[in-house]
């Protein structure tokens, strides 16, 4: 071929630049495009792209909480065909959680079928479950209809779709929020709604409104303020309040993270002490912290019965739980002399002197 016919074949659109250049500004696009329309949830209704999708996609199917069930994998498809261009699994994945009471305080998805457990147990296949909206989700969406919120192409642009959902409920604040974008990440714990809305009626009493002035007659800003501090709203909002329950310590903590935004909360299992038939004492672990699974304690357990660091077990920790109730507790099996389990390490007031270090199961949010 001649030089004259390759010049004549290459496209006249070819524009040359440097490859740095061009890397920069196709990870920016990357980033700004994972922030915005996949990791990271919207402070307004707290959602993100994915869960907003399915929610209003099951508002437009018309299966409200008084509707009846219907299947996940239809819910699944309209989204899939309608507005979330993406495998079915990412959409699937969002739906389980919704509906999980272990993972969202207040879910947003009435499900029906196996929608996963405490165990660390999979959802069903979406063909076997079925679900349908929440009274808190139909809040969410409250007068939608009404051009409250603005509206956008799908990514065919054959329908539209809210960019935000009108939020009548501080979802933000009652379910949480966690996300890894590029760059930024998030990890909100969830609260109590009476004491979310109890927050807002003093922060509504406390509001100071300004009007601004402006150049144009028809334009009326307002400024609006409130002099209610972090002290004054943690009377009302005490801390965080997970879905499993457990307790919370480290006050300071818990301030640090509200003034400044950055901090950890750490939680620990709730347990009892209970004298059973034999003689013997069993610890009875009835709250677990939140996004712990109970295999994986179990397995914590029977490796600190292997290092020795716990003694006078008669079994083995791992793998003998029963399946674990709605409140994801279960009896442990019984140990000679000292105590039995439920979910829990063993408490250091009932071991021996070598062993003081020996805590109940911790996490950390953060």
């Amino acid at each position: 071929m001649s030089e004259e016919q390759q010049k004549t074949q290459q496209p006249e659109n070819i524009q040359p630049t440097s490859i740095v250049v061009e890397m920069e500004r196709s990870y920016l696009d990357y980033a700004v495009s994972v922030i915005v329309s996949r990791a990271l949830p919207d402070i307004r209704d707290g959602l993100k792209p994915v869960q907003r999708r399915i929610i209003y996609a099951m508002y437009d199917q018309g299966i409200g909480a008084k509707d009846r069930y219907q299947k996940s994998a239809a819910v699944v498809g309209e989204v899939l065909k309608k507005y979330h261009p993406h495998g079915d699994s990412s959409v699937y994945g969002a739906l389980v959680r919704m509906a999980q009471n272990f993972s969202l305080r207040y879910p947003l998805i009435d499900g029906q079928g196996n929608f996963g457990s405490l165990d660390g147990d999979s959802a069903a296949a979406m063909r076997y479950t079925e679900c349908r909206l929440t009274p808190i989700a139909e809040e969410l969406l409250l007068d939608i209809r009404k051009e409250t919120v603005p509206f956008a192409d799908n990514y065919s642009a054959s329908a539209k779709e809210p960019q935000v959902l009108p939020g009548m409920l501080p979802n933000i604040l009652l379910n949480g929020a966690s996300g890894i974008a590029v760059g930024m990440a998030t990890n909100m714990p969830p609260h109590n709604l009476s004491e979310v809305v109890s927050a807002l009626c003093f922060m509504i009493d406390r509001i100071k409104i300004k009007k601004l002035a402006t150049d144009d007659e028809e334009t009326v800003d307002f400024e609006i303020d409130s002099d209610a501090t972090v002290t004054d709203l943690m009377e009302h909002i005490k801390g965080p309040d997970f879905p499993t329950g457990a307790e919370i310590y480290d006050k300071e903590e818990i301030t640090r993270a509200y003034a400044t935004g950055k901090g950890r909360v750490v939680t620990r299992a709730k347990a009892e002490i209970t004298e059973l038939k034999n003689g013997k004492h069993a610890i009875i672990i009835t709250e677990i912290p939140y996004q712990q699974a109970r295999d994986r304690i179990e397995e914590r357990i029977a490796a600190l019965v292997t290092d020795g660091r716990i003694a006078g077990i008669s079994a083995a920790c791992s793998g003998v739980l029963p399946p674990s109730t709605s409140s994801g507790s279960s009896p442990m099996p019984s140990p000679t002399n000292t105590a039995i389990f439920r979910c829990a390490l063993i408490w250091p007031e009932i071991l021996p002197p070598p062993l003081p270090k020996i805590n109940r199961p911790e996490s950390e949010e953060g």
